[in-house]
């Protein structure tokens, strides 16, 4: 039964009696572009910048203008305990930017991967970190090349275990269907404890498959 006074055939329509965005002069482009915060976008570009390249510096002038100072520290390391270090310090790097995409916290985790960052490229300029540091290490540290070498496997093992896992994760993203139940491997959390466990892997063939030893 219809109320007096009402079409039935009229359509019915959504209404939104109160706007879902304010009234403003600017386009939508220009509310877009405000909201996308471009000088915090250009401050953190800046920092990750100054992190790559200042502490890489500092590291390797370390190593050039106190060799003699760093072999008689190396001496008293242990090459294990180095690789692990620099392995450590590179996951918190990437910590830090995943955690970024899934956590609200973003000014917090991007301080973690920043000083993640730091770390790592201290260590890598300490440790005359590049495509082929072998030769480079032994020439400035000597017998004491041993643990710069370590320092290098575990940033590039912390490396290829991220390229592991995201090779791994990207697998499975494309094999599993949304409707199976194994589609909770894709999940934040999982995905974040199988990277976990593919890292721990990777140090352990570092440090216990034979290639710190073997320098």
């Amino acid at each position: 039964m219809t109320a007096p006074g009402v079409d039935p055939d009229a359509k019915e329509v959504s209404k939104h009696p109160d706007a879902s965005i304010p009234e403003s002069d600017l386009s939508l482009a220009e509310i877009e572009k405000r909201r996308s915060h471009p000088v915090r976008w250009i401050v953190m570009i800046a920092i990750v910048l100054l992190g790559v390249v200042l502490p890489y510096w500092f590291g390797r002038r370390l190593a050039v203008n106190h060799t003699t100072d760093l072999m008689t520290l190396f001496s008293h390391l242990d090459p294990r305990s180095v690789a692990m270090l620099s392995w450590e310090v590179t996951i918190v790097g990437f910590v830090g930017i995943a955690m970024m995409i899934v956590d609200r916290a973003k000014t917090f985790w991007f301080g973690v991967f920043v000083v993640g960052l730091v770390c790592e490229q201290f260590l890598a300029g300490l440790s005359l970190l590049k495509l082929d540091f072998w030769n480079s290490t032994y020439v400035m540290y000597g017998a004491e090349a041993r643990v710069a070498n370590a320092a290098n496997l575990g940033i590039i093992g912390a490396a290829m275990g991220l390229a592991v896992f995201a090779v791994v994760w990207i697998g499975l993203l494309v094999v599993i269907k949304k409707t199976s139940p194994l589609n909770i491997l894709t999940n934040s959390w999982v995905s974040f404890a199988l990277f976990i466990a593919v890292e721990v892997i990777a140090i352990c063939i570092v440090d216990f498959g034979g290639l710190v030893t073997a320098v």
